[in-house]
């Protein structure tokens, strides 16, 4: 059986793969395997990236980083499930993050 990429699942598929993931990077992290525990949280992110409305990410707007608290995300275009942009305060320099990491200002804390 032939893995089926995020692109080709439906919703109720991509949400028992991330649940699926998130168990396995549970465990890893209670066995103390961090780059394990590392690969699986990454693959949940951008199976999350694939329920996220591209069109709900705005070019040119601003976002909190979920995976990075206090640090904020300016995001100049989009390109598939991915925003590129840069963060703020640091080295300027464009780099690329899944649309499932960036929560839009107004909510949240």
């Amino acid at each position: 059986m032939s893995e089926k990429k995020y692109s080709e699942m439906a919703e109720h598929e991509l949400r028992t793969e991330i649940a699926n993931l998130k168990e396995k990077a549970r465990k890893a992290e209670q066995l103390g395997i961090v780059n394990e525990y590392a690969v699986y949280e990454r693959k949940a992110t951008m199976a999350q990236a694939f329920l996220t409305d591209p069109a709900s990410i705005k070019p040119g707007e601003m976002y909190r980083i979920s995976s990075d608290p206090g640090m904020f995300f300016q995001v100049e275009y989009l390109k598939g499930r991915f925003a590129w942009g840069y963060r703020l305060g640091g080295a300027k320099y464009e780099e690329a993050l899944p649309i499932s990491l960036l929560q839009p200002l107004k909510e949240g804390k």
